[in-house]
């Protein structure tokens, strides 16, 4: 594979799958932006390799992504990866936890999806990649305003699928499963602190959800995303493409 003199912008690049994706498409010959809330971890990565150049980005701001995007200029490449999750009882669950779900994973992704549409639509080629989750497809218990914004980054990827078929440009979505990332390790430490469970014993019960007993690693995604990038993607379009070591709905 060869991105050379392809542009690409990642969203939430500062730590875990975004920051994976960020490098594997730097070292493909894209130059990338990486976005973020906070410049640390965007100059951290930005030293891995020259063709990675920071932005600062809060993807619940209509202004802030308006902003990253006309800094970054023409795009090919676009990968809504920014998130957040947090668990609790669906009777314990405030408004407030559930609309900062929803403003980072739902209305980041469609800030996100709408400045790449309207960015690319002049050009032949776009890849435009939501990272939604398993919970794009499925429940789960205590996190049902995760799984309701996830799947409303699905839906929002089938629709513009549906408008962009026909100019060159890609919407997908990736569902990992529980990835080996900073946001599992929060999430085993509040298993471990409400419940009996040892963080070794939280972790596992996270693995279980799939068949192969496993967190996903975050390179996986990145090769995915590569993938859809790549040679003979062209007609793989308003997809939800599962992650998950063999999790099925």
């Amino acid at each position: 594979m060869n991105l050379q003199g392809k542009r690409a912008l990642v969203t939430g690049a500062g730590s875990g799958s975004g920051a994976a994706i960020a490098r594997a498409l730097a070292r493909q010959g894209a130059e990338v932006v990486i976005c973020g809330r906070q410049p640390g971890p965007l100059e951290a990565l930005a030293k891995d390799h020259p063709l990675m150049r920071p932005q600062i980005c809060d993807v619940t701001s209509e202004a802030s992504v308006e902003a990253a995007f006309a800094a970054a200029g023409p795009l090919d490449i676009v990968v809504a990866n920014a998130g957040i999750s947090a668990s609790a009882p669906l009777a314990r669950t405030s408004l407030a936890e559930f609309q900062a779900q929803i403003d980072t994973n739902l209305l980041g992704t469609f800030l996100t999806f709408r400045e790449a549409a309207r960015h690319l639509p002049p050009r032949s080629w776009g890849r435009v990649i939501a990272i939604a989750s398993t919970a794009a497809v499925k429940g789960y218990a205590y996190v049902a305003p995760y799984a309701a914004s996830k799947h409303g980054v699905l839906g929002l990827v089938r629709s513009a699928a549906l408008e962009y078929a026909r100019k060159g440009v890609t919407f997908n979505a990736l569902c990992p499963g529980f990835m080996d990332t900073e946001m599992t390790r929060r999430s085993v430490e509040r298993i471990s602190a409400t419940t009996a469970r040892s963080p070794e014993e939280a972790r596992e019960t996270l693995a279980a959800n799939s068949p192969q007993r496993r967190l996903i690693d975050p390179e996986e995604v990145a090769e995915a995303v590569l993938w859809l990038c790549g040679p003979g993607s062209g007609g793989i379009t308003g997809q939800a493409i599962p992650i998950c070591g063999g999790e099925t709905a």
